[in-house]
């Protein structure tokens, strides 16, 4: 894998034997999402992602699509998460704490997040049926892992309610997008990184040395 960054925004290639993913983020300009993966509701959950988090994001990915969706879903999230992680950059004088809640109809979903530089998803949430489409419903939690692995963040998922599963999937990716939208907000407030410990700073040192995550 390889990518770059400058300011807030970062550009990120993976390719390997089973699949290829380009990514583009800004974290600092809105724009309308393009997104192409070659699996239509996956393609939907990423325009909101990038819609209701207000930043630009662009995404191309092709794979082998003839054995399942696995393999594609999950590098897209790990290729994601990188490019978060690198757009961040080594100033870390966000807000970094953030929660969101999001409704879709019947369905409601709680997001906490914390841009922590440690990794780890709490992930209470099943999707009422195993498809929606043709899209495999138990991909959803394959993407967030490879996703918060890879931004090193600590997200807390809930499904609070709701029995549609297309409309319990989006209101989750509406509220990741919202909660990840304040927790990268930059705060002009802060004098330092926003922890006791020091360890964003650690964490934020090496974003600029360390080869995007496998």
């Amino acid at each position: 894998m390889s990518g770059n960054s400058s300011g807030r925004k970062a550009s990120v290639h993976r390719k390997t034997k089973e699949t290829e993913v380009r990514v583009d983020i800004d974290l600092d300009h809105a724009a309308e999402p393009r997104v192409r993966t070659g699996v239509g509701f996956f393609d939907h959950m990423l325009d909101a992602l990038g819609k209701h988090g207000r930043f630009a994001l662009q995404i191309e990915a092709k794979g082998d699509l003839h054995i399942d969706q696995h393999h594609l879903v999950e590098d897209v999230g790990i290729a994601l998460g990188s490019a978060l992680r690198q757009a961040l950059g080594p100033d870390l004088r966000i807000l970094r704490f953030a929660h969101a809640y999001a409704p879709l109809d019947d369905a409601l979903v709680r997001v906490v997040a914390d841009i922590s530089g440690r990794a780890f998803l709490h992930f209470d949430f099943t999707p009422s049926r195993d498809r929606v489409g043709e899209f495999d419903t138990d991909l959803v939690v394959e993407f967030y892992r490879a996703f918060v692995t890879n931004a090193e963040i600590n997200l807390h998922v809930t499904l609070v309610h709701g029995s549609n599963p297309h409309h319990q999937i989006e209101a989750l990716f509406k509220a990741t997008a919202l909660a990840l939208r304040q927790a990268v907000t930059v705060d002009p407030t802060l004098t330092g990184i926003p922890s006791t410990k020091g360890t964003l700073a650690e964490d934020a040192a090496r974003l600029g040395k360390r080869s995007p995550g496998s």
